[in-house]
């Protein structure tokens, strides 16, 4: 739930992020390091979200991490044993991205009580885009006429949203959306075609 952005190289604060989570840090450190291999840390996210799976709590953590050059996301998460692995273990996946290759940084802000006026997001979505997924939704098309039953095809969007993280202040605290807003703000600079 941190962020960290200007011109320093942040690769010790963001190690102290991911160690303040409690979340096998050493584990997360290790691959976080190895996906930004030696690059400046320009700007970070870390955030950690706890699910509940029948009688057990399973934690994810993904961190985000703006390079000079790349944008790396790292998505850590724990299991339970299984026939290949029979103790508990963690999956650690990293992705690199190169900047000019991100398409999209989507920041989406929720305001309690806009009549009031402006006022600090209660939870705040940030969508990145750079074409690796993709959604294609479909629905048969129609026309107006109610008596119609001609095939009129299909209709629909396609939409790229590669990584998406939500946060609130509710559940993870205004510092949390506020380092988010941060962090989005931070890779829209960097992303811009200007």
């Amino acid at each position: 739930m941190r962020s960290r952005t200007d011109d320093r190289d942040h690769a010790l604060e963001l190690r102290e992020a991911i160690h303040r989570t409690g979340y096998y840090p050493e584990v997360v450190a290790d691959g976080v390091s190895s996906a930004v291999a030696g690059e400046q840390v320009v700007s970070f996210y870390v955030h950690h979200e706890p699910t509940f799976e029948r009688d057990e709590v399973r934690r994810h953590l993904s961190v985000v991490v703006l390079t000079p050059t790349r944008l790396v996301l790292a998505h850590t998460d724990e299991h339970a044993g299984d026939d290949l692995l029979p103790e508990p273990y963690t999956s650690t996946s990293t992705e690199a991205i190169r900047l000019d290759a991100v398409k999209s940084v989507v920041v989406t802000r929720m305001i309690a009580n806009p009549a009031s006026g402006p006022s600090f997001p209660a939870e705040a979505v940030m969508t990145i885009g750079w074409g690796g997924v993709s959604r294609v939704d479909l629905e048969p098309a129609g026309c107006s006429d109610p008596d119609c039953d001609a095939d009129h095809g299909y209709t629909g969007v396609l939409a790229s949203d590669d990584f998406s993280l939500r946060v609130s202040s509710a559940a993870d605290g205004p510092d949390a959306v506020a380092g988010l807003l941060a962090f989005a703000e931070s890779l829209s600079a960097r992303t811009h075609t200007g």
